[in-house]
């Protein structure tokens, strides 16, 4: 057996999301070597036009090429790269892969929501000790938003549903005023709870959750403003208990703000201030509707399910 063999390379995941591309290089146990986010809004204007942007087709490979960077610094051996609801929703998405698979060597896989799902709820419990379930893994993007309910990672979730509906996209449709109206708010909370009881009617397993771990940039950067802290503080993140009650009194005070003062509050990412209050929207109401005081927030999500893909 060769000495590689025995230390077999580096994998890494991608995901090409509707707001963010996100990197995860880790080591052939699974331990992360290397995390990377940038916001590309790769989804931009996709709800109304069923196009992607060609603008923001660059922007998210430029991004990529500087991944493909990455990867050769740490010669990864694997890697398994992901889009999801932007790319589902556009008639040219090909076109994007097509520039996609230049830039980076690999061609991204198109994966439904229930995959999606399947994925993210892998890498929320992989490792994760001392939650009762089953749990409600809610995984909020930007275009679409995973609720996924299961006990064991290896066994898999026992009902998974993809709602369309996303901080980028709720925020498209609905929150058209700076700040948003009190009726446009009002819209977008009935829409969010017309997709719950879709969910419900569709998966009623996913009213059996004893806990909720929520997964993404939305749920992130809540916890990170009702910490008062930088949003890359990664280990203050993973695993902070969010109460229902803060993410209500964060939502109504951010969504009183314009997305210019938004940016000035501690944990809201230039690139989210505009849509942070949509994601705030879905994260409350989802809470409320299912029961939950309590979400626990995680930093693990469908990268490590990816990675775990790949590292079985």
């Amino acid at each position: 057996m060769t000495d590689e063999e025995d230390h077999p390379g580096p994998v890494a995941a991608i995901d090409c999301g509707t707001n963010s591309t996100r990197l995860l290089v880790a080591d052939a146990e699974g331990k992360t070597l290397e995390r990377v986010n940038r916001i590309t809004r790769l989804g931009a204007g996709v709800d109304r036009t069923g196009r992607l942007d060609p603008e923001a087709i660059d922007r998210t490979v430029e991004v990529l090429g500087v991944y493909r960077g990455i990867l050769d610094r740490h010669r990864v051996r694997a890697v398994r790269a992901t889009a999801t609801s932007a790319a589902r929703d556009a008639a040219n998405r090909e076109a994007f892969f097509d520039a996609a698979e230049s830039a980076l060597g690999t061609r991204p896989e198109l994966l439904d929501g229930s995959e999606e799902g399947r994925l993210s709820f892998a890498g929320a419990l992989r490792g994760l000790r001392g939650v009762e379930g089953p749990v409600l893994v809610v995984d909020i993007g930007g275009g679409s938003t995973e609720l996924i309910v299961g006990s064991d990672p290896v066994v898999g979730p026992t009902g998974v549903y993809s709602m369309d509906v996303g901080c980028v996209r709720l925020s498209e449709r609905f929150l058209r005023s700076d700040p948003p109206a009190v009726e446009e708010l009002e819209a977008a909370r009935i829409w969010v709870n017309r997709e719950i009881d879709a969910a419900l009617l569709e998966a009623p397993q996913l009213s059996q959750a004893k806990a909720m771990i929520g997964l993404a940039g939305t749920v992130a950067c809540m916890a990170a403003t009702d910490q008062g802290i930088d949003g890359t503080e990664r280990d203050r993140l993973h695993h902070y208990q969010l109460s229902r009650r803060a993410v209500e009194r964060i939502r109504s005070t951010l969504a009183a703000m314009t997305a210019d003062q938004r940016r000035s509050v501690p944990g809201v990412e230039d690139g989210r201030a505009d849509v942070i209050v949509g994601g705030a929207v879905v994260l409350g109401e989802v809470m409320s509707r299912f029961g939950f005081a309590e979400c626990l927030t995680s930093e693990a999500d469908i990268l490590d399910g990816l990675v775990a893909s790949i590292n079985p």
